[in-house]
């Protein structure tokens, strides 16, 4: 089920203004480019990053900080604009405003992630949105363990990069029985993020994640051990 967008006055300031301001900033000749390079997943406003944040801040300036009902009504608003930097301003405004949102935001996460999904939008929500809701409410854990065995790729990817800015904070065991439950998936993308996941971890513990492929060789991929061991 979609989450609905709740009733939101800031919501309606911030998207005024983004729209006016954003599409002030087209330049179609750079969003066939953009459109080329991220193999058609969305149209694009031709914005570069650079300038999209500078735009960004001119939105917001003057803007109260918002609830987390706000960064909802936001997220869900920007989400359901075609072009893709709409969905990459209502990423930032979820990763700065994080902290107000609590385990009931995560739906409206997994909506996002699950929605007009390439790895753009959700390697950030996994690692700065879906991470932090989780290590604030261990109950979340729970969820995790079921997003690892969804029909949807992009939903297991998160599962396996939520814990990326982790350090020592980590569920060592939690990410390596993640590993090993889609070991064996057929798709790149499950594969790199396992990889992934293993070499950032490998940052802090090393010798943990040379212990894990060393003993689970035979159940992952050669992409995935090469990523693990990249820096090793």
């Amino acid at each position: 089920m979609t989450p609905r967008a709740p009733r939101s006055p800031l919501a309606d300031d911030v998207l005024a203004r983004l729209v006016e301001v954003y599409s002030g900033a087209a330049n179609p000749h750079r969003a066939a480019e953009m459109v080329a390079y991220m193999k058609g997943i969305a149209p694009f406003l031709g914005i570069r990053t650079p300038e999209r944040r500078a735009l960004s801040r001119a939105v917001l300036d003057g803007l109260p900080a918002p609830s987390e009902a706000d960064c909802a009504a936001v997220a869900l608003r920007c989400w359901a604009l075609e072009e893709r930097e709409y969905h990459y301003f209502a990423v930032d405004y979820l990763r700065r405003h994080v902290r107000v949102c609590s385990s009931g935001f995560l739906p409206v996460a997994r909506h996002l992630v699950a929605t007009t999904s390439w790895w753009d939008t959700v390697d950030h929500l996994a690692a700065h949105v879906v991470g932090p809701l989780v290590a604030a409410d261990e109950e979340l854990t729970a969820v995790m363990d079921a997003w690892i065995e969804d029909e949807d790729l992009w939903i297991v990817r998160t599962a396996l990069l939520h814990q990326l800015t982790y350090k020592q904070r980590t569920d060592a065991d939690r990410l390596f029985g993640h590993c090993v439950r889609q070991g064996g998936h057929p798709d790149f993308f499950i594969r790199k993020a396992i990889g992934w996941s293993l070499r950032e971890y490998a940052r802090t513990d090393p010798g943990a994640v040379r212990a894990f492929v060393a003993a689970e060789r035979a159940h992952l991929s050669p992409l995935s051990v090469r990523e693990a061991l990249k820096n090793l």
